[in-house]
């Protein structure tokens, strides 16, 4: 593992083919800072595709399409830019235990609760997360158990699926490459659903799952052996992110769920609304046209959109 300060400089990176994935660990200067990590930018130097790339540098897939809009994500040019977007606001939770943000498909580990007065670690890795017609349940739950190696046993509703779509899919699925758990399997209160690997890491980072989490296996291997049972998981839906780093708001967006819009909320209302909430822990002057950029792009990227008022002004 590599430990990473807070920064926001770009990296220029040349891509290397082959390399594994590490895992980003970071370390926070205070439990009072809202942002980690810095982007990157690679420079495709033989050929490979944005997927390659993202698996790679631990990203996930939508997360690197949404950053590098511009670049062909199946054969992108040799020399072409990619933006790695390796900066990101924490959500808005508490900072203990698992804190998985469903939209930004991205997950948070605290191994310790952090504490504004002393430095602490956060461990982040892409998810993929329930598709529309079966959702990631929202709410806080615990880690109930761990299993290396998992037996699946797909509820009737899964298998009936399977048989609508001409296959079969057998009562009891063994360990082993055809498991869709992969090795490593966490297992939640919430009845049925489990934080996994997967025996397909290409679908890491997309709405690809029966609402369970699927992390790629070098994440979830890492992840097995730090969590305990008991831990804290907090399952939350923010499309809209905002966070302070010294004097600047920064503001990330992502895409929001298509259940996020029902009852006709926009994303600029739920962008106006949490707005609304941080003025009340501090003054700030807003950047009208930054903060309409951010929720035009929805690149996942922090943007600067505010400076804190003086206490003078």
């Amino acid at each position: 593992m590599s430990i990473i300060l807070i920064g926001f400089a770009l990296l220029l990176l040349i891509a290397v083919p082959g390399t594994a994935a590490v895992a980003d660990v970071y370390v926070l200067t205070s439990g009072e800072a809202d942002l980690i990590g810095q982007n990157e930018i690679l420079v495709i130097d033989h050929q490979e595709t944005l997927a390659d790339v993202a698996r790679q540098y631990d990203i996930g897939h939508e997360e690197i399409r949404h950053a590098n809009p511009e670049v062909e994500f199946w054969l992108p040019a040799k020399g072409d830019e990619v933006l790695l977007p390796k900066n990101n606001i924490i959500p808005d939770a508490r900072r203990q235990g698992i804190v998985l943000n469903v939209p930004e498909m991205r997950l948070y580990y605290f191994p310790e609760d952090c504490i504004p007065e002393k430095a602490c670690r956060v461990i982040t890795h892409p998810v993929s997360i329930g598709r529309q017609d079966w959702q990631t349940p929202l709410g806080e739950t615990r880690v109930t158990r761990k299993q290396a190696n998992p037996t699946w046993r797909p509820p009737e509703s899964i298998r009936q699926e399977a048989a609508d779509d001409g296959g079969y899919l057998p009562a009891v699925v063994s360990p082993g490459p055809d498991n869709p758990l992969g090795a490593h399997a966490i297992y939640l209160q919430i009845p049925g659903y489990l934080i996994h690997g997967t025996n397909r890491p290409w679908g890491v980072g997309i709405r690809a799952t029966h609402g369970c989490v699927r992390l790629y296996p070098e994440d979830i291997e890492s992840l097995f052996e730090q969590v305990d049972a008991g831990t804290l998981v907090q399952i939350i839906s923010q499309p809209v992110k905002f966070g302070w780093l010294g004097d600047t708001l920064f503001m990330e967006v992502h895409s929001p769920l298509e259940e996020d819009l029902e009852g006709n909320l926009r994303l600029e209302d739920m962008a106006f609304d949490r707005l609304g909430e941080m003025a009340l822990q501090r003054s700030f002057l807003l950047d009208s046209q930054e903060f309409q950029r951010a929720l035009q792009e929805m690149k996942g990227i922090p943007i600067a959109v505010a400076t804190a008022r003086s206490e003078k002004g």
